[in-house]
C-alpha cells in the first residue's frame, strides 16, 4: 500500500510550516569582521540575511533566542515570500511570541502559538486572540509611522501599494468581517483535499498515513513522531490537541489562501486550503532538541512525542525572545533595565533590545531583481533558500550576496510524497544550481541531510548560465505533468470569495498554476519547484 509517491501534491501549493528543523543563522554565517560591519548609528556589527521561503520565522526565532551565545550583533532580516499569507502569518507569529508578558503568560502564549501555527482547527479563545490581533495588524498596515512607532522590530517599506492593501484585507479576513464558519469551513475543505490525495485509497487512509510514517518519515530520522498524532493530524488537521478534542472547532483562518481559478473561460476567485496534507508540522520543533533527555528510550520505545518536543522547544524559545520584551517595558528608565537585564559576566554579550533586529519584507517576485538596487547588491553574509523557492537559486540572486558569504538550501528530505531517487536528483540539482549561482560546497561543513550548505566564490560572475541536466539524472517523469493535469476536479476544494460559484462543474486551474516539483530536471534555468512557487495573493485575501 503507498500514497501517490512522486506525485508532489501532498506538499500543496502553499507552504505554511517549514520542512527542516529551525536554525541559528548566527552558527550558520561567515565570522562577525568588526572593522567592516561596524554600524555607525548602533556601534555594533550587522547580520544581514536574506530568507526566501522561510514562511513560519522558526530561523528568525531560533537565532533570536540563542543570540545571548554570541558577541553582540544586530540583526537585518529580509524575507522574501511567494504569497501575502505567509508575510501576514509571519507578523502574527512575531507579534505573539513579542506579547507583553503582563498580557499573555508564556504556557498561554506557547499554546497559542502552537494552534495558530500549525492546527487547522483552534479553540475559541486563541481564535478570538487572532481576531483581535489582526484588527490591530489591519489598522496598523495602512499607517506606516504608527506601525513604526508600535512595533519597531518590522518594516514594510519595500512592498508595493497595492501588496500593502492586499495584506490588509487578509488582515481583515482573519479578523471576521466575512462573518460565519462558511467564510472557511475548514473540516470541509480538509476532507475534500485529502480525498482527493488519496483517490481510492481514502477508506484505507489509517494504513496510508501508517505506512508514510514508519516506512518514510522513520526511516528519514523522524522517529519521534507519534502514529497516533499522525494519525489524528492526517484526518482532521489538527496536529496539537492540548485541551480535549471537542475544544477545537473553530476554522484556522490563517491558513486560508486566495487563488484565482478558471470557470467556464473567466477567472473566479476562490478561496481553500492549499497546504500541506502530507507531512505535518512536526519536523520544524519536534524531532531535535538541545536537551537530550527529550530524545531518550525506554524498553526501545522514545518516551516523548513529537508533539511534546514541540511545545517543551516553543516554550523555551519564547522564553528566551521574551527577553526582547521585558527589555522594551523597562527601556525608559536605565537603572531598572540594568536591574532587569543583570550586570552581564566579562566576555558575554548583553541581552539585545527589540531594536536590535529588524524584518523587512520585500515584494512578491522579486528575487530576480535585488540585484539591480544598489542596496541589496552584494550585501548579504547568508542567504537561505528553502526547497519550495530553490528554482530562484540563479546567478542574479547570487550577486546580492557577499563574497565569503554563506548558502543554506532546505534539502527535502522529509517530503513523503518523493522517492530516494527522486531526494538525490533533488540533491544533485541543488549542487548544480548553486555552483552556477557562484557558490561552492562549504570546506569543512559537517555532512546533513536536511540542509545543502555553499559558501560564496570570490571569482563568481553573474554571466555564468545553469548547466543543463545530465543525462544521468532521473527525469522524474512522474512530476513533469501540470497540476491542473494530476488534480481532479476541485468542486468542494475552494469557497467562493465573492457570491457563489457553480457547483455542479469543476474549476480547473489556471495555465500559469504553480508548477510541479520535478520541473527543475527539463528547464535549464528551473530547479526542483515544489508547488508553492508562485503567489496566490493577487486574489486580494
Amino acid at each position: 500500500m503507498t500514497t501517490p509517491a512522486g506525485s508532489g501534491r501532498g506538499f500543496g501549493s502553499v507552504s505554511w510550516w517549514g520542512l527542516s528543523p529551525a536554525l541559528d543563522l548566527q552558527a550558520e554565517s561567515p565570522p562577525v569582521d568588526p572593522d567592516s560591519q561596524a554600524d555607525t548609528v548602533h556601534r555594533t556589527p550587522e547580520l544581514d540575511v536574506l530568507l526566501l521561503g522561510s514562511v513560519d520565522g522558526r530561523h528568525l526565532l531560533r537565532t533570536l533566542s540563542r543570540a545571548k551565545l554570541w558577541p553582540r550583533r544586530r540583526f537585518n532580516f529580509f524575507v522574501l515570500e511567494n504569497n501575502l499569507e505567509a508575510v501576514a502569518r509571519h507578523m502574527l507569529i512575531f507579534s505573539l511570541a513579542l506579547e507583553e508578558p503582563e498580557k499573555m503568560g508564556l504556557q498561554e502564549r506557547s499554546e497559542t502559538f502552537l494552534e495558530v501555527w500549525g492546527n487547522a482547527l483552534l479553540r475559541p479563545p486563541v481564535a478570538a486572540f487572532v481576531r483581535a490581533q489582526a484588527d490591530l495588524l489591519a489598522h496598523l498596515v495602512p499607517e506606516p509611522d504608527r506601525l513604526e512607532e508600535q512595533l519597531p522590530w518590522l518594516s514594510l517599506r519595500a512592498l508595493k501599494f497595492r501588496e500593502r492593501d492586499a495584506l490588509e484585507a487578509v488582515f481583515r479576513f482573519w479578523a471576521g468581517c466575512e462573518k460565519g464558519p462558511e467564510a472557511f469551513p475548514m473540516n470541509r475543505l480538509w476532507d475534500s483535499r485529502l480525498r482527493h490525495y488519496l483517490g481510492s485509497r481514502y477508506d484505507a487512509r489509517r494504513g496510508v498515513s501508517d505506512w508514510d510514517l514508519r516506512m518514510k518519515l522513520h526511516d528519514r530520522g523522524a522517529q519521534v513522531i507519534h502514529p497516533q498524532e499522525f494519525r489524528r493530524w492526517r484526518d482532521t488537521g489538527v496536529a496539537f490537541e492540548l485541551r480535549d478534542s471537542s475544544a477545537y472547532h473553530v476554522p484556522n483562518r490563517t491558513l486560508a489562501s486566495g487563488r484565482l481559478l478558471s470557470y467556464r473561460g473567466e477567472r473566479v476567485a476562490a478561496r481553500g486550503y492549499w497546504g500541506d496534507i502530507a507531512t505535518g508540522p512536526f519536523v520544524a520543533f519536534g524531532i531535535e532538541a538541545d536537551d537530550e533527555s527529550l530524545l531518550r528510550t525506554s524498553n526501545g520505545q522514545l518516551v516523548k512525542t513529537a508533539g511534546e518536543i514541540t511545545q517543551h522547544n516553543v516554550t523555551e524559545l519564547l522564553r528566551e525572545v521574551a527577553a526582547w520584551g521585558r527589555a522594551r517595558a523597562t527601556r525608559g528608565d536605565p537603572e531598572e533595565q540594568q536591574h532587569a537585564e543583570g550586570s552581564p559576566e566579562p566576555g558575554t554579550a548583553a541581552a539585545p533590545t527589540p531594536e536590535s533586529f529588524t524584518i523587512h519584507f520585500l515584494p512578491l517576485n522579486s528575487a530576480q531583481t535585488l540585484h539591480h538596487k544598489s542596496c541589496y547588491n552584494g550585501r548579504f553574509q547568508l542567504l537561505y533558500v528553502a526547497c519550495g523557492m530553490v528554482h530562484l537559486l540563479i546567478p542574479e540572486l547570487g550577486a546580492c550576496v557577499a563574497p565569503g558569504g554563506n548558502l543554506i538550501v532546505e534539502l527535502a528530505r522529509y517530503l513523503v510524497d518523493l522517492r530516494q531517487e527522486q531526494l538525490q536528483g533533488f540533491n544533485t540539482r541543488v549542487g548544480e544550481l548553486a555552483q552556477a549561482a557562484g557558490f561552492a560546497p562549504q570546506t569543512g561543513a559537517r555532512p546533513s541531510e536536511i540542509f545543502a550548505r555553499f559558501c560564496k566564490s570570490q571569482e563568481s560572475a553573474l554571466g555564468n548560465t545553469v548547466p543543463a541536466v545530465e543525462p544521468g539524472t532521473p527525469p522524474l517523469d512522474v512530476l513533469a505533468q501540470p497540476l491542473e493535469a494530476s488534480s481532479p476536479a476541485l468542486e468542494g476544494l475552494t469557497q467562493p470569495l465573492q457570491g457563489g460559484t457553480p457547483h455542479c462543474e469543476p474549476c480547473q486551474l489556471p495555465s500559469e498554476a504553480p508548477g510541479s516539483l520535478s520541473e527543475v530536471l527539463t528547464q535549464p534555468q528551473g530547479a526542483l519547484a515544489l508547488p508553492n512557487c508562485e503567489s496566490d495573493s493577487k486574489t486580494g485575501v
